[in-house]
C-alpha cells in the first residue's frame, strides 16, 4: 500500500518529507514509513482503518467486508458522495462538492473501494510492522468519528513507539469540518519548537 508514495518521494527528489496522509492514506503513509524510515521525516495520518480485529463503522464497513462488489456498480455514485458529504458539519463549498463528484464519476468509486477491500489481508501485515515504525507518527481523529471510530488511533498508538494521538472535536471529516485546528496540528506535528516549517509555505 505504501510503493505509491515512495516512489512519488523518489521521483520528485523530495528529501525527507513529511508525509500527511488521513483516511484511507493512514495504512500507505505507514506502510512506507516502515519500509523506507531514511525516506521519511515524520507521518500524520489517523481517521483511517488500521485496527486488527477491524473495527469500522458504515458504511465503510461493508465496502470492506460485502463480498458482493458488483452490487454496488448500480448505485449512482454522485448519490453516495453527497451522502458522505452530507454528514460534514458546517457543509461544504459547492465547488470542493464538484471536485469530488468529478474524481468518483463513473466507476470511480466502486474502483476505488478495492483499495479498502484490502484492509482484511493488508491490516494484520501493517500490525507486524508498527512497533519497528521508527519516524515520528502523529495520529489526528475526529473525537465523533463513526465511521472510522478513535479505537483505531488508539490501537496504532498503543503499538507505533514514537506516537501521539490528536483528536479534535468532530466527525470523520476532521480536515473539512475543523481546518484550522486541524492544519494547526499538522503544523505543530512537523515542527514542534515552532522552528521553521518550509520555504514552500512562504
Amino acid at each position: 500500500m505504501g510503493e505509491f508514495l515512495l516512489r512519488v518521494i523518489h521521483e520528485a527528489e523530495l528529501e525527507s518529507p513529511y508525509i500527511v496522509a488521513p483516511d484511507v492514506g493512514t495504512s500507505a503513509a505507514l506502510f512506507a514509513a516502515a519500509s523506507e524510515p531514511s525516506s521519511i521525516s515524520g507521518v500524520v495520518v489517523g481517521t483511517g482503518g488500521a485496527a486488527v480485529p477491524i473495527q469500522l463503522g458504515e458504511p465503510l464497513a461493508s465496502w470492506v467486508l460485502d463480498p458482493d462488489l458488483d452490487k454496488y456498480r448500480a448505485i449512482d455514485p454522485h448519490l453516495i458522495v453527497n451522502a458522505a458529504a452530507d454528514t460534514v458539519a458546517g457543509g461544504i463549498p459547492e465547488n470542493i462538492r464538484a471536485d469530488y463528484l468529478a474524481c468518483y464519476d463513473g466507476d470511480r468509486f466502486v474502483e476505488s473501494m478495492r483499495y479498502v477491500r484490502r484492509y482484511p489481508e493488508e491490516l494484520p501485515l501493517l500490525a507486524d510492522l508498527l512497533p519497528g515504525i521508527s519516524v515520528p507518527v502523529t495520529i489526528i481523529n475526529g473525537s465523533r468519528d463513526r465511521v472510522v471510530p478513535v479505537a483505531n488511533a488508539e490501537y496504532l498508538d498503543e503499538r507505533l513507539p514514537n506516537s501521539r494521538v490528536v483528536l479534535i472535536d468532530g466527525g470523520h471529516f476532521i480536515w473539512e469540518e475543523a481546518p484550522d485546528r486541524y492544519a494547526s496540528a499538522v503544523l505543530d506535528a512537523i515542527a514542534p519548537s515552532g522552528g521553521r516549517i518550509s520555504s514552500a509555505l512562504d
